[in-house]
């Protein structure tokens, strides 16, 4: 049988290990947020043409979806890879849908790789359909994602 002592201290690692996935959770969506909203001022800027303000949203477009993208493998992914998510339902859900996390990181990876604008933007034939694609692929991924983020949450509402 537990001592009062050991029941307090595990109760507080709980509530500490839920305090952290709500501050990574917290994280994820503040940088998809700030991602989504760039995406839009850049679509708004169509037809493309390479002037200074289409390159520079670009950049920051680009730099926020490179963080958006990390920012989900590490405050989501790896805190259910590293153990500190303990449910079964979360842990099993993140496998079934990681492969398609991945396949949509790798075009976001190909992506900043064509059009990051401190190397090279000024060929933006291809960005209408190129960010058509980002589009509907940043779509499928947040669906996937709030499937995980709602079952993280479910346990602490």
């Amino acid at each position: 049988m537990r001592s009062e002592g050991e029941i307090v201290e595990t109760q507080s690692v709980a509530s500490e290990r839920r305090s952290t996935s709500q501050e990574k959770l917290s994280t994820l969506l503040q940088t998809r947020t700030e991602t989504l909203s760039l995406y839009t001022q850049l679509a708004n800027l169509r037809p493309f043409k390479p002037t200074n303000e289409v390159q520079m949203l670009l950049q920051e477009f680009c730099e926020a979806l490179v963080d958006y993208t990390a920012s989900a493998h590490f405050q989501l992914y790896r805190f259910i890879e590293d153990d500190s998510e303990r449910r079964a339902s979360v842990r099993t859900l993140a496998a079934d849908i990681y492969p398609t996390i991945a396949d949509s990181t790798q075009f976001i990876l190909d992506f900043n790789e064509r059009y990051d604008c401190e190397d090279h933007c000024n060929n933006l034939a291809s960005l209408d359909r190129d960010l058509s694609k980002l589009g509907e692929m940043l779509a499928d991924r947040i669906q996937l994602e709030d499937q995980i983020v709602d079952l993280l949450q479910r346990g602490r509402r």
